[in-house]
């Protein structure tokens, strides 16, 4: 896994590469996990399970981004590569130069590469459009793509210009057994309503929109809003909150670890997102998992993510997010009601619900959570993954021809200098440091069950006559 975004950084990226990581270490895979280093954590790092990750000392350019030099980093990315006997390099981000960069190290050496892109873009404006053209040189020589949503796969296919049979859509996925709810966690009267917003404060979230719906709702006196996250717009919200004299109805939590997210979220009964743009949006998969009724902006792939019963849709404007919220509202409301009442007729029959009751999507918060497990789970996201792994290995390796010739289709031809400046680089470095000076590290990982080892064994093999299957293939037509 090779990414600029990982521990100690959080972020749904984060969370994905490592989840991910998890679950094919349990499936028994060797697994490593490649990115720059953040502050006094250099070197090589354990996390659960064994998971190897390197901190490689480069330095942060930009937004937790390394410089984009391509060439640098290629005698420490080629080390750790031999070195860990990679056969595929899985790159995460579209923002991640150095995901690219050790994709490209990858396929001059002879391995497979998996790119993942985890955001949308458009194509109007003038970083959209350098954007883009860099992703669709680095793409140009990658195995298979993999987007979390089919309207992510549309707009990776139009931008980066990579052939549809190339990209697969895998979503991403909740660990519902930790994200559970906690309805005692809610305030215990009637009237009471908490809407939780967890996100980063910046304008590509919405911040704006909830900001304009602050105002209208400070006439509702029971409902209350715990705001968790930090970025450059939360002095708006503050700013918002002091001319409504809303200090006692708005708490803002400021920036929050994963692990505390789940505690924020079990408060509340509403969960609002305000995205204005969204390939997938991970916070209100973990919100319906805790068994809140989500309302939405219906921008980008959110519409795919949840079933109805689950989500309010709205547009991305004030209004439209308003009347969304009201709704939530009364259903909440309603179904306070309902449960008073049945309570407070002390009959036990009367607490099952009547179809009329639940007519209008009253789940309860862990009939929510249920959906969620059936919908998205790491197994499976990682056996689909497994076979995106194996559809690669069958490929045969990229030759520098044929990496010409693909960055060429691209239209900028200054980058095929670079390719062959890279691949001198490299063979240099054969002669340099040849590869049997490289001691190569051990597959066992002493972290893992027996079960796992032997799974990791029986994936060894299989990896290993796939790839000897693949050699005689392309030996025999050449």
């Amino acid at each position: 896994m090779a990414s600029d975004f990982f521990y100690p950084n959080m972020g749904g990226v984060e969370e994905h590469i490592f989840n991910l990581s998890q679950c094919l270490l349990a499936r028994g895979h060797n697994v490593i996990v490649i990115t720059h280093s953040y502050g006094d954590r250099k070197g090589i790092r354990y996390m659960t399970n064994g998971l190897k990750v390197y901190y490689v000392p480069i330095k942060v350019f930009y937004n937790q981004v390394v410089l984009p030099t391509m060439i640098c980093n290629i005698p420490l990315l080629r080390y750790i590569l031999l070195r860990e006997q990679i056969d595929i390099v899985h790159g995460h981000s579209a923002f991640s130069t150095l995901a690219h960069e050790t994709m490209n190290v990858a396929q001059l050496l002879g391995l497979r590469s998996v790119f993942t892109d985890h955001s949308l873009f458009g194509f109007a404006d003038l970083s959209a459009v350098v954007t883009n053209k860099f992703l669709e040189i680095s793409l140009a020589n990658c195995n298979h793509c993999v987007c979390v949503s089919h309207t992510g796969k549309e707009n990776t296919v139009l931008r980066a210009k990579v052939h549809q049979d190339k990209v697969s859509v895998i979503p991403n996925a909740v660990d519902t057994a930790y994200f559970t709810p906690n309805p005692c966690r809610r305030p215990n009267d009637d009237e009471t309503i908490n809407i939780v917003v967890v996100s980063r404060l910046v304008y590509r979230k919405g911040v704006d929109l909830l900001a304009g719906i602050l105002p209208k709702l400070k006439h509702l006196p029971h409902v209350h809003f715990i705001i968790g996250g930090d970025g450059p717009k939360r002095a708006l919200l503050e700013e918002i909150r002091e001319r409504n004299n809303m200090q006692d109805r708005v708490v803002m939590l400021g920036a929050l670890e994963h692990a505390k997210v789940r505690d924020v979220l079990v408060q509340g009964h509403i969960f609002l997102n305000t995205s204005l743009t969204e390939a997938y949006c991970m916070a209100i998969v973990e919100a319906a998992a805790c068994g809140l009724q989500v309302v939405s902006t219906k921008v980008g792939g959110i519409p795919e993510v949840l079933p109805a019963s689950l989500i309010i849709l709205t547009e991305p404007t004030v209004d439209s997010v308003y009347r969304g919220l009201r709704e939530a509202i009364r259903r909440e409301m309603e179904k306070k009601q309902i449960t008073s009442a049945r309570y407070a007729n002390g009959s036990i029959d009367a607490l099952a619900p009547t179809p009329s009751e639940t007519s209008y999507a009253g789940l309860c918060a862990f009939e929510r959570n249920q959906i969620v497990a059936n919908l998205y789970n790491w197994n499976n996201v990682t056996e689909r993954t497994e076979k995106v792994y194996r559809t690669a290995l069958r490929e045969a390796p990229a030759t520098l021809e044929s990496m010409m010739k693909n960055v060429l289709k691209s239209g900028v031809w200054p980058f095929v200098l670079v390719i062959a400046l890279c691949h001198l680089i490299l063979r240099f470095l054969d002669w340099f440091v040849p590869r049997k000076h490289i001691d190569l590290c051990h597959s066992e990982n002493p972290f893992l069950s027996p079960d796992c080892k032997r799974h990791q064994r029986r994936s060894s093999d299989d990896n290993a006559a796939l790839i000897t299957a693949v050699r005689r293939k392309r030996e025999k037509f050449s």
